[in-house]
């Protein structure tokens, strides 16, 4: 017919394949030789040809295709669990069409939310709401969700990490090597982690019956932890500090270096996160460990499993932490 485009068909037959192969590739499914799959896609490009994505929904029940939405890639956090979801979803044989909002506003997220279910997507991913609430985030109606933030608990299905659990045994590894107290390198203010963190540390000392010390606030940034730390190295009642993250804890080392404060000897400084870089620094960074590919993972698998219609609204997993310590951490010096 006059005007049609190339079909799935002459794609097959272009590249010397079946038509079932052409379809596999089209979907980014795995089973395809290497060599076979870069024949299908020259014979793809060669055509101009394009998957028809409702067909394949109405044939397959789906688009493969899930959305995500993230928020300031650059942290650590968001990064990782945005590159965590996107290698479980190409295991599940699914691709990701990912949203960098600006804000974390509801707005912003709710506009995110319905540019992306006009995308041919089978369900959606929320990286982290920030100040976003189930009250305030509108999302389009049925659209399958999944939020890694504890917040949405009985509204949307959340797989999170256990912030709490991290900060308080982080704190209690600082007490239970001798310290008196454990002065606390914050993030920023509107930020839940940051929030969540802050409160296990305060109750893990209150519990513990120790001072609580006012916190330092920071943004993230090994900049900020570095003006933290030089405010703290002033101190010298200061002998154990909890960074809420690793570039924080890193920068808080700097400044204890350049202030002659020894570190474990004199304080000790423990993070979050535990980044490829931790166990590089000097001396090698204790830290708490994020899974995030088993966020990624479990995030991946409860989305796919409302879009099979087999989950309810009120599922919460945590997924457990691990203090990992190193040479950052010792007994405080002797009086």
């Amino acid at each position: 017919m006059e005007g049609r485009g190339p079909s799935l068909a002459d794609v097959a037959e272009l590249a010397g394949v079946s038509t079932q192969t052409v379809s596999r590739v089209s979907m980014g499914l795995d089973n395809v030789r290497p060599a076979t799959r870069d024949r299908v896609l020259a014979a793809m490009a060669q055509l101009g040809y394009a998957p028809n994505t409702a067909a394949r929904a109405l044939r397959y029940g789906s688009f493969r295709t899930i959305g995500m939405i993230a928020h300031r890639l650059a942290r650590t956090g968001e990064s990782r669990t945005v590159e965590a979801v996107v290698e479980a979803a190409r295991t599940e044989g699914y691709t990701v069409t990912l949203v960098d909002v600006e804000s974390p506003s509801s707005q912003d997220m709710a506009a995110a939310a319905a540019r992306l279910s006009h995308q041919a997507i089978d369900g959606l991913v929320i990286v982290r709401a920030e100040t976003a609430t189930p009250d305030t985030l509108a999302l389009p109606p049925r659209m399958p969700v999944v939020v890694s933030d504890s917040r949405f608990v009985g509204h949307h299905p959340a797989v999170g990490t256990d912030q709490a659990g991290g900060a308080r045994s982080a704190t209690q590894h600082l007490l239970d090597l001798g310290h008196r107290t454990v002065h606390h390198v914050a993030g920023p203010a509107g930020s839940a982690p940051a929030q969540v963190r802050a409160e296990a540390w305060r109750a893990a000392l209150e519990a513990a019956g120790a001072v609580v010390p006012p916190v330092v606030e920071g943004d993230w940034s090994a900049g900020s932890g570095y003006a933290a730390g030089r405010a703290l190295a002033a101190d010298s009642g200061v002998t154990a500090v909890f960074c809420a993250n690793d570039e924080m804890a890193a920068g808080v080392l700097r400044a204890l270096h350049e202030a002659g404060r020894a570190v474990p000897d004199e304080v000790s400084v423990v993070g979050f996160d535990d980044i490829l870089l931790a166990e590089h620094l000097w001396p090698p960074l204790t830290t708490v460990a994020q899974d995030f590919d088993e966020i990624g993972r479990r995030l991946v698998a409860r989305l796919l499993r409302q879009v099979r219609g087999q989950d309810g609204a009120d599922l919460h997993e945590v997924v457990p932490v691990e203090l990992r310590v190193r040479a950052s951490t010792a007994p405080p010096p002797r009086a």
